[in-house]
């Protein structure tokens, strides 16, 4: 059985587990799934077997206390330093999907604010101006920033796994954080001076670009689901 038959095989079984035992094992399996230096297909294993194995004892009238006992990240960080090490496909998908996702989120933000500054104050210019050397710097310095953006998000993921944190406070963590980052990137680019050579883009074409860089983030997620 591959991976994505694990996933999905996962995914149904879950729904047999009644509230408590749901919580309780949902945690410990983003924490592990997010333990991205392990194999994918090992990881999923373990995950099975421990679903499996809690199934059973929840037929038994026991909880995932009982199964795993009262400290669960502990319980989780034993079995993730068992799984053998391998930089699996996943956390690759997932630096895509970031990427994408921030230069996508970058490109519309810039974008809109050119098309209201030029339309709506006259201010501006109808179109932007690409210097591909600068373009081409600029795309090498994005990537450590998007690889540290994917970076921060999985390890704030894996320690609130455990927190019970409140889902309205944690979607405002990750927009301000998604707002901090796409603010970075901005200033990067206005204070690199340009230089190369120049192509002319009309702000709408800029903002269709945006639209299909988040959409191919959009995709790439899916596909990791």
């Amino acid at each position: 059985m591959n991976t994505k038959m694990l996933v999905e095989e996962n995914n149904q079984k879950r729904k047999l587990l009644n509230k408590e035992n749901l919580a309780y094992y949902e945690n410990m399996l983003v924490y592990i799934r997010l333990s991205y230096s392990k194999s994918d297909i090992a990881t999923e294993e373990v995950l099975a077997e421990m679903l499996d194995h809690l199934l059973e004892a929840q037929e038994d009238g026991k909880t995932a206390n009982d199964v795993f006992g009262d400290n669960p990240k502990a319980y989780a960080q034993e079995i993730a330093g068992a799984l053998p090490n391998r930089i699996p496909r996943s956390f690759l998908s997932y630096f895509l999907m970031g990427t994408l996702f921030f230069m996508g989120a970058s490109t519309i933000f810039n974008s809109l604010f050119n098309i209201i500054l030029y339309y709506g104050f006259n201010k501006g210019d109808a179109e932007v101006n690409v210097f591909l050397g600068s373009f081409t710097v600029k795309t090498v310095l994005f990537l450590p920033i998007a690889f540290l953006l994917v970076y921060v998000i999985i390890q704030y993921l894996r320690w609130s796994a455990f927190k019970g944190i409140n889902k309205i406070l944690e979607f405002f963590i990750f927009w301000l954080y998604g707002l901090l980052s796409v603010a970075l990137f901005l200033l990067v680019i206005y204070l690199l001076p340009p230089f190369g050579a120049a192509v002319n883009l009309p702000h709408w074409e800029v903002l269709i670009i945006g639209i299909l860089l988040g959409l191919s983030g959009w995709f790439v997620l899916k596909k990791t689901q």
